[in-house]
C-alpha cells in the first residue's frame, strides 16, 4: 500500500461522518479534552475537527511542543554556549528564532556566533568528525519521541572516540507535564488526548496513572482525521459511562509497554532530574540529563557558561496556552503585535505551536 493510499484510508468521508454521527449521538454531557500533542493541535485544525464536534464537546492544547516548553533560562544558556569561542552549536530549525530573554540564536548567528541548523543528532556528530579542532555541541530539545535519538549519538560518539561532540540536554517527560497541570487545578479536563509519537516510545501502560489515580480517561491518537475523531469517541464514551480507562486507538504505532529498545538508549545515557518548563516552572523529576558515566559528552558540564536571571517577552501569554488556560486568539498580541512574521513568543515560533496553528489554520476567534 503507497503513502497515498495509507493516508486516504485515514481520511475516509463516509467513516469520518460515521465517527461524528456517533460522537454527536453519544454526548450528552460537557467534556473537556486536551490534546497533549503540539502536532494533534496542527492536525484537529487543519482538518477541521472542531466544526464537526458537538457544543458539548471541547477541546484544549496542552504542553506538547517542545520548543515551546524549552525555558528562556535554557534558551539563555544555549545561547551563551553559541558564543563560546570556537564553538559550533548545532540545533533544529525550529529553535533559530525562539526569543530568549534577550536574544535569539537567529540573533547571536548574526553577531557572528557559529550557529548550524541540523535535521538530526547524526548529523551533528558529521559536523564534530568535520570539525575535529572544534567544540560541537548539540542543543538536545524534544520529548521522550527525541531522546532515544540523542543517547543513540551520544553512544555512538563514544563508540567512534569523537572527543569534541557534546549535548546541551534540554530534555523533557511529557507524563509529568500532564500531572503538573492537573494538580495546578487551574483548568477542568474530563480527558486526555494521549500523544501518539510519545506513546510509541513510552507504552501506552505510562498513562495508566491518570485514571487510577485521577479518574480522568486516556486515548492515545494518531494524527490523521479518523484517529482523531476515534480518540474523541473513545473518550466520550468513557465520560458517559463514568468509566476511566486508557483506550489505544493508535494500535498499529503504538503498544502497552513501547518500545524497549528506544528506552534502554535513554535510559544508559539519561537519568531523570527535576527540569524548568516555560508557563510551569520547575516541575519534579521531568527532565533528562546525561548520566555521570557519560558527563564528558554533557556540554552543561564541559561549559558552565553563566546567565543573567531569565525573563519572558512583555505581554506573551504563551505559558498560558500552554497549559491550557487560554486559547491563543484571546492573548492580545495574537495575529497583532505577534505573527509568524513577527513571533514575540515561542508558541507563535514553532511549527508544533499551537499560536501557529491557530493562526495557520484561521482559528482566529478560538474553537
Amino acid at each position: 500500500m503507497s503513502v497515498t493510499e495509507l493516508a486516504a484510508r485515514f481520511r475516509d468521508p463516509t467513516t469520518a461522518r460515521a465517527l461524528v454521527e456517533a460522537i454527536r449521538a453519544r454526548s450528552t454531557r460537557l467534556t473537556r479534552l486536551m490534546e497533549f500533542c503540539g502536532g494533534h493541535t496542527h492536525a484537529i485544525l487543519r482538518f477541521g475537527i472542531p466544526t464537526l464536534l458537538p457544543p458539548t464537546v471541547s477541546l484544549r492544547s496542552g504542553p506538547g511542543c517542545p520548543v515551546c516548553v524549552t525555558s528562556a533560562a535554557d534558551l539563555d544558556r544555549a545561547i551563551a554556549l553559541a558564543q563560546v569561542e570556537d564553538v559550533i552549536l548545532t540545533t533544529f530549525g525550529d529553535m533559530i528564532r525562539v526569543p530568549g530573554s534577550r536574544a535569539s540564536l537567529a540573533q547571536a548567528k548574526a553577531e557572528g556566533a557559529d550557529v548550524r541548523v541540523v535535521y538530526s543528532p547524526l548529523d551533528a556528530l558529521r559536523v564534530a568528525r568535520e570539525n575535529p579542532q572544534r567544540p560541537v555541541i548539540f542543543l538536545g530539545v524534544g520529548f521522550e519521541t527525541t531522546a532515544p535519538t540523542v543517547a543513540s549519538a551520544v553512544l555512538a560518539a563514544e563508540a567512534e572516540g569523537l572527543g569534541n561532540f557534546t549535548v546541551f540536554s534540554t530534555h523533557k517527560l511529557t507524563p509529568p507535564a500532564t500531572r503538573a497541570i492537573l494538580a495546578a487545578g487551574e483548568v477542568a479536563l474530563d480527558g486526555i488526548i494521549g500523544p501518539g509519537h510519545v506513546s510509541a516510545v513510552i507504552g501506552a501502560d505510562a498513562w495508566r496513572f491518570l485514571p487510577d489515580e485521577y479518574a480522568i480517561p486516556v486515548a492515545i491518537s494518531g494524527f490523521e482525521p479518523l484517529d482523531m475523531l476515534q480518540a474523541v469517541l473513545a473518550l466520550v464514551e468513557m465520560v458517559e459511562e463514568n468509566r476511566a480507562d486508557v483506550t489505544n486507538t493508535y494500535a498499529r504505532s503504538v503498544r502497552l509497554d513501547g518500545n524497549p529498545a528506544a528506552q534502554q538508549a535513554m535510559g544508559k545515557v539519561f537519568e531523570v532530574a527535576d527540569a524548568e518548563w516555560r508557563g510551569f516552572g520547575v516541575v519534579p523529576a521531568s527532565g533528562l540529563q546525561i548520566r555521570e558515566e557519560y558527563a564528558r559528552f554533557d556540554a552543561a558540564r564541559a561549559f558552565p557558561v553563566e546567565v543573567a536571571p531569565a525573563k519572558e517577552p512583555p505581554g506573551c501569554r504563551c505559558g498560558e496556552v500552554l497549559r491550557g488556560m487560554l486559547l491563543p486568539p484571546e492573548c492580545a498580541l495574537f495575529a497583532k503585535a505577534c505573527t509568524p512574521q513577527s513571533p514575540v513568543g515561542p508558541c507563535m515560533v514553532s511549527a508544533e505551536g499551537a499560536c501557529a496553528a491557530y493562526y495557520q489554520y484561521g482559528e482566529r476567534r478560538g474553537r
